[in-house]
């Protein structure tokens, strides 16, 4: 069995860390699931929210290097996944503890994100349009006036951050980097495959039925994946590690 590892999880562009809690009583004991709370929703909505992508990505940084876990990992879901990319590079500059893998979910790499398909989603009806487009969103938020105008300022806040994203070319990361994409997605497949510039080690990339929300419309199938990526990458520190104190 696996060691113990923690998977802090960020969620996707309009949502908050309620979409991961389910979760937890589908993955194996050995991995603890975290879900990661943005500042100004869920149990954060008190706090003031980041206004660039930077910003966020900085103080999500702070957070997790104040309190690191000894084995972590770190996944996103589309934003997410691209803020969980810009932390790890952030906790290398700082000298910080590293996740044993980054896992990357329905989002094309950093070096061919388009910054400008989010300035243009500044109505509500160019909003409701996306999230129709991205078939994540249950028919009853729709209907619930309430539910809708929260979700689409969650969702309005997020893209403003989104098209604040640069690409800057920085140093490929050392570890493994784990990719899923879904097969009806509108993200090309060659702007996943980009992400095998983004890490020094091994990089997978997982296809699943489905589109945007592949992970919610097949979960089983997805988590069951997800830890079989993170058990192989923990079985491969574990032996490192064996081989070390055997030299040493």
């Amino acid at each position: 069995m696996a060691a113990p590892l923690t998977l802090y999880c960020l969620p996707c562009a309009g949502a908050s860390a309620a979409m991961y809690l389910r979760w937890r009583r589908k993955l194996p004991a050995w991995l603890r699931m975290q879900p990661i709370e943005l500042p100004g929703r869920g149990e954060r909505l008190h706090e003031a929210p980041e206004k660039t992508f930077d910003a966020l990505a900085g103080r999500l940084c702070d957070e997790l290097a104040i309190n690191p876990s000894q084995r972590y990992a770190l996944f996103g879901h589309s934003m997410g996944a691209l803020l969980a990319c810009r932390v790890a590079h952030c906790l290398r500059a700082r000298m910080r503890p590293l996740p044993v893998a980054l896992l990357v979910s329905a989002c094309a790499a950093p070096s061919q994100q388009d910054w400008k398909r989010y300035a243009d989603k500044d109505s509500d009806a160019s909003l409701i349009a996306e999230l129709r487009k991205q078939d994540g969103t249950p028919e009853e938020v729709f209907g619930n006036p309430e539910l809708l105008s929260m979700t689409l300022g969650l969702l309005g806040a997020d893209y403003r951050i989104c098209a604040s994203f640069r690409y800057q070319k920085l140093p490929p990361l050392p570890l493994p980097i784990h990719v899923f994409g879904g097969c009806a997605d509108e993200i090309h497949v060659s702007k996943l495959e980009a992400w095998r510039l983004e890490s020094t080690a091994k990089v997978s990339l997982d296809w699943f039925e489905g589109g945007h929300f592949f992970l919610r419309q097949h979960e089983e199938i997805f988590l069951s994946t997800l830890a079989q990526r993170l058990a192989g990458d923990a079985a491969h520190l574990s032996d490192v590690s064996h081989a070390a104190l055997a030299s040493a």
